[in-house]
């Protein structure tokens, strides 16, 4: 076993790189994304709280208060996913003779409840159909019109309306045809076995269509596809794409503001980027969330949801089912009566 006597002197910075360098090659762009912010938080803490410049001199003490650290400023669950990470970096780095061996053991999982897990952010159905009728009215056919339509329709996530092509779109059999193409930068979480088609409803073809007639940029992508929704530069990015939900879901666009904030000097109105600062706007996910929910409350049997919004029947009523339990019995009661 390695002592601290045979390490290599090396910045935790420096560690970081290589162990991204070393799993570059094994890991999605995205998983490459999440796994940096998370790692970065640890360069940060070495920096401003920890005051160490070396990781050979990581100690069981410093993990500890890294992860109280992290824990006063974030939720649990996000916490078990930076650390979870983190061992893996710890065993990156043993490897590498930047830290002793058996140091990821001393990581500790904060324990979780099952109630915890599932963040309860939601675009209820009421805000949803308000926000669609807004831009039925005064952003017809606009790219954010079509992006929080098939979202709220379909339930998908932000990542799969993103990889639609316009040829993905089937009018005559009304449908979007998803599909993993990893090739040409557009992944699908689940990779192949999210593939699958979608039914739309008569309204949001004709929204998809005038779009595609009188507002989409006539570009390609980096791969020469033509994808759905589009900027003057190409596909559209997931920050722009998430910036136009948090701004279109804020309460002030369709009504008056419930926190008693002045536009002019509300910091979430005009200012590029802001949105999400204003405690009511969400973004993509609580979207998906909501969608999920109305077709629960509405009755749609728990395998089509699973198999149209692509999600398993444990995750589904872990995650996205908001119903209260005397909702649930009420649509037992409907099916028993009907019987």
């Amino acid at each position: 076993m390695t002592d601290r006597s045979q390490l290599e002197p090396i910045a935790p910075a420096e560690a970081v790189e290589l162990y991204f360098s070393h799993r570059r090659a094994d890991l999605s762009e995205k998983t490459l994304q999440n796994q940096r912010y998370r790692l970065d938080t640890f360069t940060e803490w070495c920096d401003s709280e920890g005051d160490l410049d070396n990781l050979n001199e990581l100690t069981g003490r410093d993990i500890h208060r890294y992860r109280s650290w992290r824990l006063d400023d974030v939720s649990k669950i996000t916490v078990v996913g930076t650390l979870q990470t983190f061992r893996k970096f710890l065993e990156f780095a043993a490897a590498i003779d930047a830290v002793p061996e058996g140091m990821r053991e001393r990581v500790h999982l904060p324990n979780v409840d099952p109630t915890e897990e599932a963040d309860d952010t939601i675009l209820e159905a009421d805000r949803g159909r308000e926000v669609l009728d807004y831009l039925d009215t005064f952003e017809y056919a606009s790219r954010r019109h079509v992006t929080l339509a098939i979202m709220w329709h379909t339930g998908c996530r932000m990542g799969t309306v993103r990889a639609l092509d316009v040829d993905d779109i089937d009018f005559d059999a009304r449908c979007l045809d998803v599909r993993h193409r990893p090739e040409s930068g557009t992944p699908l979480k689940n990779g192949w076995r999210a593939e699958r088609s979608i039914a739309l409803g008569e309204h949001y073809c004709e929204v998809i269509a005038d779009y595609l007639e009188h507002n989409r940029p006539s570009v390609r992508d980096d791969y020469g596809r033509e994808p759905l929704i589009a900027s003057n530069q190409g596909r559209l990015s997931e920050t722009a794409m998430r910036s136009d939900v948090y701004k279109v879901t804020r309460p002030c666009v369709t009504g008056e503001c419930p926190h008693d904030r002045e536009p002019e000097s509300c910091e979430a109105v005009d200012n590029y980027g802001e949105a999400s600062k204003c405690p009511s706007s969400v973004s993509p996910h609580p979207v998906r969330r909501g969608s999920i929910t109305k077709h629960l409350r509405d009755g749609t049997p728990q395998e089509i949801i699973s198999e149209r919004s692509n999600v398993t029947g444990e995750i589904l009523e872990q995650h996205y089912d908001e119903r209260t339990e005397r909702e649930k019995m009420e649509l037992r009661r409907e099916h028993i009566e009907g019987a």
